[in-house]
């Protein structure tokens, strides 16, 4: 198919590549997006220099057939970690020379006219296109449901990257992270950068925190296929690691993660997603060298903390948060008082939980469902929407970290990138 006029909804890394890839091959595109800042979305819209790419500047072009494109702009080291604002930067740009000018406007539905589609925006326009890619990027942080956070007042961090609230703390103050992944870390990063001199409890269920890369990691890939059940494939890895040191075992990975994934029965994918995905994250979600360092010289001062454990209670005390735990496997309940409690937990992975406007309407049309493991939605492998009966749309599409449930590597921008290639080939004829 060909599609003249592409509607691409989120401008965030996801949909600046698609749209750039689009409009490389001539395709009018019309960019949609709710924030006040296109081109750059949450991960790139960071205004603090301490928070630094976590994949090598080699890797983060974006145009496939040019690798070298983002460190020739940059200027930087192909091994280098350049901030994420200067990557922001870097899509802006391209955007700009590309031509395509951002809608600002929430979409909040999507339907068929005639042979087309039309997007329907909250303030009453309406756009009409021949397909539209559904690129909106990480979802909102996930919300944790049992307890009263409301009350909470202040205390409460919904969301990190909504307000400078680092900016109303003592410096002495107690912090709470509910979550030890990549969140966790950038909220530790920012902190430290404003010489906040209080302790930092980050909790998880398993208080697993992302590893660092090495100085140089060579790319390397398996020379043999790979098992797809969970305890063959968590052999192997353990065993290439005694091997050849567990950085080179995870990168043997990278380039038939996808395929192992799409292999695998649904059952087996619910199986690696229950156990051990916590720990492919920290070990395939790497942080820089650097950032490595900065967390590791906290805990070593013992200003921050790692640890596995529950949250029994959380409570409104004083203007602060009264917060009761008990570590993983039982133990004595400790209560700590937190000046802020912050929802470090990563963005909302189901669809139905998310309370996005446009996919609400989408799934009470039929025209979209969640993937069979809920953590996304579902497409095919030519990044299709598959609607409540299982159909294939060829005008309605999505990319980026919400077809994880399809392919499972989504989220980083090499992958983001293969795709909005792919998709824009397609789209073009």
């Amino acid at each position: 198919m060909s599609a003249r006029r592409v509607a691409v909804v989120g401008a965030g890394a996801s949909g600046t590549l698609q749209a750039v890839h689009l409009a490389r091959r001539g395709v009018e595109v019309a960019l949609i997006d709710r924030g006040p800042a296109p081109g750059r979305g949450v991960a790139y819209g960071t205004a603090r220099p301490e928070h630094l790419l976590n994949v090598p500047a080699r890797r983060m072009s974006a145009f496939p057939d040019d690798p070298s494109h983002f460190t020739r702009w940059w200027g930087g080291s192909d091994e280098g970690f350049a901030p994420r604002m200067v990557y922001g930067d870097y899509l802006r740009e391209l955007l700009n020379e590309s031509g395509v000018e951002p809608i600002i406007g929430e979409a909040v539905s999507v339907g068929k006219s005639g042979e087309s589609e039309r997007v329907g925006l909250a303030d009453g326009r309406a756009i009409d296109a021949g397909a539209v890619v559904l690129a909106p990027g990480n979802l909102r942080p996930a919300v944790p449901g049992r307890f009263d956070i409301a009350a909470l007042g202040a205390a409460w961090v919904g969301d990190p990257w909504a307000s400078d609230w680092t900016r109303e703390i003592g410096r002495d103050d107690m912090i709470l992270l509910i979550g030890t992944g990549l969140t966790a870390v950038d909220v530790a990063l920012t902190l430290e950068a404003r010489g906040f001199a209080g302790r930092i409890l980050a909790l998880s269920r398993r208080g697993l925190a992302p590893r660092a890369h090495g100085a140089h990691e060579p790319m390397t890939v398996a020379a043999e296929p790979l098992p797809v059940e969970c305890i063959g494939l968590l052999r192997h890895v353990r065993c290439r690691t005694d091997e050849v040191g567990w950085r080179s075992a995870v990168h043997e990975l990278r380039t038939v993660t996808q395929d192992v994934w799409r292999a695998a029965a649904p059952e087996q994918r619910r199986r690696f997603l229950r156990h051990l995905r916590p720990w492919w994250d920290v070990h395939r979600h790497r942080v820089a060298p650097d950032v490595g360092a900065t967390i590791a010289r906290m805990q070593e001062d013992g200003r921050l903390a790692f640890c596995a454990g529950r949250i029994t209670t959380i409570e409104p005390h004083e203007g602060c948060a009264r917060i009761a735990w008990q570590a993983r496997g039982g133990g004595d309940i400790e209560t700590i008082d937190a000046a802020r409690v912050v929802n470090c937990t990563g963005p909302e992975l189901d669809i139905v939980r998310a309370g996005e406007p446009l996919f609400d309407a989408l799934l009470a049309a039929g025209r979209i469902r969640p993937d069979p493991c809920r953590i996304g939605l579902d497409v095919d492998w030519d990044l299709r929407t598959l609607d409540a009966r299982g159909q294939a749309s060829d005008t309605l599409f999505a990319l980026g970290p919400v077809t994880r449930g399809t392919f499972w590597e989504s989220v980083a921008v090499p992958d983001i990138r293969d795709q909005s290639a792919r998709l824009a080939e397609r789209l073009s004829a």
